[in-house]
């Protein structure tokens, strides 16, 4: 590992690259805020992919991008005036010291779960009115539920056994069922949404993040599907001629063989 010297030289660097390439480039010399909004998002996700494939080397180069969004916000800033790169550290800095008072101040916690309560009533001090205000709106459904859930609990609004919410699961599957006899489509996406939510909340009593969770199936199904896909190619099969029957067990084929 490098030395905190070698890190500072480092970040140096790419803060003078960063200037080279404004002063310079055509297209880093047009970009905003605005433009590189969603080119951030997808870096996020790109980061997350990797994390999940448990692949350092791609964790590696995907933080480099994140990095490297993050140095050319900071530049828009000092453009503008607004702030630089050391304000952004600055106050980030700031607002760890000011939020882990068990670490820079004399208040004591037992455990994590003290910790993330205290959390929650200092950002209500800095001025928040509810403690679900730090939730982006532009979050993924689930990855949302899951956050608000979490921030409900800071403040005790929680269930205290996860057999209550197994229960709840199941009270909202009834619902849901008994919706779709009536056939009111309206009141059926209300009550798979409140299914959906109950089961994330199971999850999170499970210690399970239902978006890894998630997402962890649907890469399992795109590798199942696409051996199935070439399997049936390979034998000189169409797969649109084939009934289920056929396509299950070239299906199950494909689950003893990746899995193994």
């Amino acid at each position: 590992m490098h030395s905190k010297q070698e890190k500072l030289e480092a970040l140096s660097r790419l803060l003078d690259i960063m200037d080279d390439l404004r002063n310079g480039c055509p297209w880093d010399r047009k970009q905003t805020f605005d433009s590189l909004r969603n080119l951030t998002i997808e870096e996020v996700y790109e980061l997350a992919d990797a994390i999940i494939e448990k692949n350092p080397e791609e964790i590696k180069k995907e933080l480099g991008d994140l990095l490297l969004h993050i140095v050319f916000y900071a530049k828009l800033g000092s453009e503008t005036g607004d702030f630089d790169i050391a304000d952004v550290a600055q106050a980030i800095s700031e607002k760890l010291i000011y939020r882990h008072p068990h670490i820079y101040g004399d208040v004591k916690v037992k455990d994590e779960k003290e910790v993330k309560e205290n959390w929650e009533r200092l950002k209500l001090k800095e001025g928040k009115k509810s403690v679900l205000e730090g939730v982006p709106k532009s979050l993924p459904a689930m990855v949302k539920a899951l956050r608000l859930q979490e921030k409900a609990k800071g403040v005790g609004f929680d269930w205290d056994h996860k057999e209550q919410v197994w229960e709840k699961v199941m009270e909202e599957l009834q619902e849901f069922q008994n919706e779709e006899k009536q056939q009111n489509k309206e009141k059926m996406e209300e009550e798979f949404g409140d299914v959906l939510f109950a089961l994330i909340n199971y999850a999170r009593f499970a210690g399970i993040d239902p978006e890894t969770a998630l997402e962890k199936t649907n890469k399992k199904f795109i590798k199942r599907f696409q051996f199935l896909e070439n399997k049936i190619k390979e034998e000189g099969k169409d797969l649109k001629e084939m009934n289920l029957e056929e396509m299950e067990r070239y299906w199950q084929h494909a689950k003893n063989i990746l899995d193994e």
